[in-house]
């Protein structure tokens, strides 16, 4: 097969943080790859331009695909990537980075690992491996699954409940700590400006 581009489930331990891992193979030249915004942040790997961290797109963007590119990543949920980056998410917006820019020697560990590997999916799996969910996860990110779960189909004032200091005063008392503005206003500051609904993105992924 000249191309191909695949999804899979993240594991079970990351779904909470992570949309989906996913591959690409292309034994012939793809000179405009093209990708639509989608809302998400990846880390990427390819064989010909190592492992990065590629930011929340507001356009489509096109890629060079080099015959026998091969490149894995994983997808994050919206507002989920900060904890795992050490990075804001809004300042990768329409840009990338190294990954070792963010992470240091562990992410030159890891590309060469992946470098290594003898598939795809191999070097898929080590990425996955190399990823540790935060613990607890964050007010904000309580806040995200709650939206991502309900399918936006969410009532803001119910939302605010989660989203709210666990043991707090006004939690104690049954109220919510946190108001329904200052929920939205968090939620929304943790995510990088994005179009919606975001494009579909059919055959195409990030590159």
């Amino acid at each position: 097969m000249p191309f191909s581009y695949r999804e899979q489930a993240p594991p079970e331990s990351l779904a909470q943080w992570v949309e989906c891992q996913w591959r690409v193979e292309s034994a012939v030249e793809i000179p405009h790859y093209g990708v639509a915004p989608d809302g998400c942040l990846d880390i990427v790997f390819s064989t010909s331009g190592g492992l990065r961290a590629i930011g929340t797109m507001t356009a489509e963007r096109r890629y060079h695909l080099p015959g026998g590119e091969r490149m894995c990543g994983v997808r994050f949920r919206p507002g989920m990537a900060g904890a795992f980056l050490k990075a804001e998410a809004a300042e990768l917006t329409d840009a990338e980075a190294p990954l070792e820019d963010l992470w240091g020697a562990p992410a030159r560990r890891l590309a060469e690992r992946m470098h290594e590997a003898r598939t795809t999916a191999d070097a898929a799996a080590a990425l996955a491996a190399a990823l540790r969910p935060p613990t607890p996860p964050d007010n904000v990110q309580r806040a995200v699954a709650a939206i991502a779960a309900a399918h936006g189909a969410v009532d803001v004032d119910q939302l605010a409940w989660p989203a709210s200091a666990r043991g707090s005063s006004g939690a104690a008392a049954g109220r919510p700590a946190a108001s329904p503005r200052s929920t939205c206003a968090a939620c929304c500051a943790s995510v990088a400006p994005w179009s919606w609904p975001p494009a579909s993105r059919g055959s195409s992924g990030r590159s």
